[in-house]
């Protein structure tokens, strides 16, 4: 495994790092499968683990923090997320901080996690979502710096609704976080025009969430797919979306280099922005573990490659569907 250093914290984590969210929101998802999978990929090297309160209502913390125990002699960075009071998702402008994060909310959440994990201390927490018209509310700020000055954190962090980078450019140049999730792969490449320029100045860390586009870049989907009822897909890929994304995904075939296959290449597009910490792909089961810490331990991707999928950028807005 590679690591690299996770901006000002000076942690140095693994390129990839565990994206928790499909071990408790998703269909399918088995505890005992989820553990051997978390056990996999910190015996390949990697070290840092991102879930939420709201995936599960605790379960997901509950299997990291199971993992972090069974194993007290390896360095586990663990992140987490506290839930927005009023469980929208995503944020939208109208909403004040009083309506997702109010100081008392966010003490509630921290302690809560903390029992889910039966840990002392949280390495990164992040706010669920986020608004940057909440920077000039500084009370959030202030409780964080209480709940670090007790010990019971360690960084800050934001998770950025979909499609809107731009929505955490005052946060991070405000120098008052540690870490910024953003969706970031060969689609959704807008974050690199004011986001993480900002995070490169101000040595914020950036983590890369949904690396396959929620599964688009897999190469696996077709417009027959279909998911269980009650499985988030279902809602994410209503039709005209899942049409255009396999049109897009198909477009991407041709530029597969032999001995590749279209999730290799999503994972290893990622890797040529030196910006970027760490990568968070969901993986359920031990074979995703393997084969996304196989891919990523063969390094970017060839410069031609690179700029031939940069081409490929689709830029999209927020719907109804996209939450």
């Amino acid at each position: 495994m590679k690591y690299r250093r996770f901006g000002r914290t000076g942690w140095m984590v693994s390129e990839i790092g565990y994206g928790m969210w499909g071990m408790a929101g998703w269909t399918g998802s088995d505890d005992l499968e989820s553990k051997e999978s978390l056990k996999k990929a910190l015996d390949l090297g990697c070290n840092f683990f991102d879930t939420a309160w709201a995936y599960g209502d605790g379960h997901s913390e509950k299997l990291l923090g199971w993992l972090v125990r069974a194993n007290p002699v390896r360095k586990i960075h663990v992140a987490t997320k506290i839930p927005p009071k009023n469980l929208e998702w995503p944020s939208r402008r109208e909403f004040k901080l009083d309506d997702c994060f109010p100081p008392d909310h966010i003490e509630q959440y921290i302690h809560s996690s903390l029992e889910n994990l039966g840990l002392e201390h949280i390495d990164l927490i992040q706010f669920h979502t986020w608004e940057d018209s909440w920077i000039d509310d500084d009370r959030w700020a202030k409780k964080i710096d209480d709940l670090r000055r007790q010990g019971l954190i360690r960084a800050v962090g934001i998770s950025l609704n979909r499609w809107e980078p731009w929505n955490g450019v005052r946060a991070v140049k405000s120098g008052l976080i540690d870490a910024v999730q953003v969706i970031y792969n060969i689609f959704d490449q807008n974050p690199e025009d004011e986001l993480f320029p900002a995070c490169a100045a101000k040595d914020v860390a950036a983590i890369a969430r949904c690396p396959f586009d929620e599964g688009t870049l897999t190469g696996n989907l077709t417009l027959q797919t279909k998911w269980p009822e009650g499985d988030w897909r279902n809602t994410y890929f209503v039709p005209e979306n899942l049409k255009s994304s396999v049109e897009h995904a198909e477009a991407l075939r041709p530029l597969i280099p032999t001995g590749m296959n279209m999730a290799e290449m999503a994972l290893r597009f990622i890797l040529n922005n030196p910006t970027v910490g760490t990568i968070i792909p969901g993986m359920r089961k031990s074979s995703n573990v393997e084969a996304n810490i196989s891919a990523v331990l063969k390094g970017p991707l060839p410069e031609d490659l690179h700029a031939e999928l940069r081409r490929h950028r689709w830029d999209r807005t927020p719907t109804e569907w996209s939450q």
